[in-house]
C-alpha cells in the first residue's frame, strides 16, 4: 500500500474535543490561604464559576457578602438545610458552612466548570456524593510554624480559638493522601501556588480518560439520547443528582 493510501489519523484540536464539566474541590487547613489562592484564581481563569460558600459565622473586615461568602445567621442557614438548598454542610468551628446546589446546577448546565471551597468535612462528603466526578486539590503551607504564623497574624482567633484551629490543622493534615494533589503555597508564594493549580485544571482537561461527568450517573437510562437533545439531557441528569 502507498504513502497515499494508507489511512491518516486524525486528531481533533483541544477546542474541539468534547469535554464533561468537572469540579474542582479545594481543601487546606484553616490559615492556609485558601481565600487568598481563589481571589488570584479569579482573576486569571473567568471561565471558571466559584462557588460561594453559605455560613452562619460573622463577616470578617474586608469580606464581601455574596462574593467571598453568603453570610446568614445560624437560623436560616438550619432553614437552607430543611429545603435541601445544600449539597452538604459541617459544623466548623461553631459555625456552619454549605454548599448550595443551585449555584452548581446553574453554572454546569451552561458548560462552566466549578470550583468550591471546603473542609475536610465537606471534602468526605463530596466524595462519597460525587465520586470520581471531582478533583481534590489539598493545599498545605510549607511547614506547622508558618501555618501558626498566619493564624496569629490574622488575628480573627482568640488564644483558645487558636489552639483548637492549630490542633484541627494537625488532624486535617493526615488526610493529605485522601486528595488527588497537594499544593504548597509557601509564603510569598502565592503566584506560584496559583500557577501549579492551574496547572492542575489544565493536565485534568487533556486526559485522555476524562472523569465521569457529575451529570451522568453511571445508571443513565440508554434512551435518553434518543428522546432528547444533549443539553436537555444533561439538564435533568445534574436536576437527579443535585
Amino acid at each position: 500500500m502507498s504513502d497515499t493510501q494508507k489511512s491518516k489519523l486524525t486528531i481533533p484540536p483541544p477546542d474541539k474535543v468534547s469535554r464533561p464539566e468537572m469540579l474542582r474541590a479545594l481543601d487546606g487547613p484553616s490559615g492556609v490561604g485558601k481565600d487568598a489562592v481563589i481571589k488570584k484564581l479569579r482573576q486569571v481563569r473567568e471561565s471558571l464559576h466559584f462557588v460561594v460558600t453559605a455560613t452562619s459565622r460573622p463577616m470578617r473586615e474586608g469580606e464581601v457578602d455574596g462574593k467571598d461568602y453568603y453570610f446568614v445567621s445560624k437560623e436560616e442557614f438550619l432553614s437552607m438545610v430543611e429545603r435541601n438548598e445544600l449539597l452538604e454542610y459541617a459544623l466548623v468551628y461553631g459555625d456552619y458552612k454549605g454548599i448550595p446546589k443551585k449555584q452548581i446546577r446553574e453554572f454546569m448546565e451552561k458548560g462552566h466548570d466549578i470550583v468550591l471551597r471546603v473542609d475536610v468535612q465537606g471534602a468526605e462528603t463530596l466524595r462519597k456524593i460525587l465520586g470520581n466526578s471531582a478533583v481534590f486539590i489539598f493545599l498545605v503551607a510549607e511547614n506547622e510554624l508558618e501555618l501558626v504564623k498566619r493564624l496569629i497574624d490574622r488575628k480573627t482567633e482568640t488564644s483558645e480559638a487558636l489552639l483548637v484551629r492549630i490542633a484541627t490543622a494537625r488532624e486535617e493534615v493526615k488526610h493529605v493522601r485522601d486528595f488527588d494533589y497537594v499544593v504548597v503555597n509557601g509564603e510569598g508564594k502565592l503566584d506560584s501556588a496559583v500557577k501549579l493549580v492551574e496547572s492542575i485544571i489544565d493536565a485534568e482537561k487533556a486526559k485522555v480518560r476524562q472523569r465521569r461527568a457529575i451529570y451522568s450517573p453511571c445508571c443513565i437510562c440508554n434512551e435518553y439520547p434518543r428522546r432528547y437533545g444533549t443539553s436537555e439531557v444533561k439538564k435533568m441528569l445534574v436536576t437527579k443528582l443535585l
